[in-house]
């Protein structure tokens, strides 16, 4: 079972460093231009009537939004084994991307030709909401990680090497169904030409990974602030995926909502944590 144990875990280190790798590189730039130059073909094709399905105007740029956040996915995964707090603000930053890309699809849903009256107006608030709403994520984030005080919950090299292999063994599964959901999504767009939402199940999926390692935790630490740190983060996610399909102008809402929580939550954390420490310490 260890020799099993260990063999998985060397293939998730391997990997994780190919990944890095990778990141470092200039494929995912050069995947994304790929994408968008294919979106553009397609949006042709569709517009003369040269394909069976229609897309949009901006049809190339969503996909290109796609693809880029495809990678800003899996740059989670790896993230979740280092630092918890960290890969919750990696959601957000994929949930800024999200609003971004709901932006230009709502630019696609206008007519080629606006007469701006007051409906106009209305026709454009979809699109302002998600551009702005992005822009307070993008705010929420930065405060976000500038609020992180990272603290050791484990209390000794050995137990931390433990969480640290229970959090890779919770990634590498979660990294199997990101992958899964990727290429479910490729070969859709393949053959209907048009992208499935997958990012609702992405989120899905991270609630019960948060979860896992809220309950993982509680073997090292039962220290109520810490377990009320991580439930929030668990239920930060859980916000974010109620925001992934919820109407519009309610999505923009909900997002922002999670954000200001965990903000809150990290700022009170630290405040409360800061106090522990100097009672606890002798000097």
């Amino acid at each position: 079972m260890n020799k099993i144990l260990a063999a998985w875990i060397t293939v998730y280190d391997n990997f994780e460093t190919r990944w890095i790798k990778f990141q470092k590189s200039r494929i995912i730039s050069n995947t994304v231009i790929i994408f968008f130059f294919l979106g553009i073909v397609v949006s042709l094709a569709s517009h003369y009537n040269m394909i069976s399905f229609k897309v949009g105007k901006f049809f190339a740029i969503e996909l290109a939004f796609s693809v880029l956040l495809l990678s800003e996915i899996f740059d989670l995964v790896f993230i979740l084994t280092h630092s918890v707090a960290d890969s919750v603000g990696k959601q957000f930053e994929i949930v800024s991307l999200i609003l971004l890309r709901n932006s230009f699809k709502e630019l696609g849903h206008l007519p080629d030709s606006i007469n701006w009256d007051l409906q106009a107006l209305i026709d454009l608030l979809p699109l302002i909401a998600d551009a702005f709403g992005a822009v307070i994520i993008f705010l929420i984030t930065v405060l976000f990680y500038r609020s992180q005080r990272h603290v050791q919950i484990t209390s000794n090299d050995v137990e931390k090497n433990k969480f640290f292999i229970q959090k890779k063994l919770i990634a590498s599964l979660l990294l199997i169904i990101f992958l899964s959901l990727t290429v479910f999504m490729f070969i859709e767009f393949l053959l209907k030409g048009h992208i499935i939402n997958i990012f609702n199940s992405y989120y899905t999926a991270l609630i019960f990974s948060d979860i896992l390692i809220l309950i993982i935790s509680l073997r090292y630490s039962n220290l109520y602030i810490h377990l009320f740190r991580y439930s929030s983060f668990a239920l930060a996610t859980v916000i974010i995926r109620i925001s992934l399909s919820a109407p519009k102008y309610f999505n923009v809402l909900l997002s922002i909502a999670a954000g200001l929580f965990v903000l809150l939550v990290s700022n009170i954390y630290n405040t409360l944590n800061n106090t522990i420490v100097k009672l606890n310490d002798p000097t």
